[in-house]
């Protein structure tokens, strides 16, 4: 005997980001290679500008071994994009004091 398969409501399906709703980022790791403040902050400054152009959210942090964060849209359902993700790619291999950089691809944000 198969079990019957439960389908979950529209606005259930909304309140836990699922299906239709489902809301995705992308992670990034990378090393930072310099100890001298003033780079480090324009580094840091250039990363929230480029964070608050595309209207997305950053969480991460870390040390210089190992920096990471993981970037979603602004929206309360919005999802970050492939072009997103290549601009965040671009942009920190542009930097001079990244090394080792490493961009995920888009994963949904809530459940994987």
């Amino acid at each position: 005997m198969t079990k019957p398969r439960i389908t979950k409501s529209r606005r259930l399906r909304k309140k836990l980001f699922l299906d239709e709703f489902a809301v995705q980022g992308f992670g990034f790791t990378c090393q930072i290679n310099t100890d001298d403040q003033e780079k480090l902050d324009t580094f840091f400054d250039g990363l929230v500008d480029l964070i608050e152009q595309r209207n997305l959210c950053f969480g991460g942090g870390g040390s210089q071994d190992n920096f990471q964060g993981y970037i979603v849209a602004d929206g309360r359902y919005d999802s970050a994009t492939e072009d997103d993700r290549k601009a965040v790619e671009e942009w920190l291999n542009a930097q001079d004091v990244v090394g080792d950089c490493s961009i995920d691809g888009l994963t949904d944000a809530y459940y994987d």
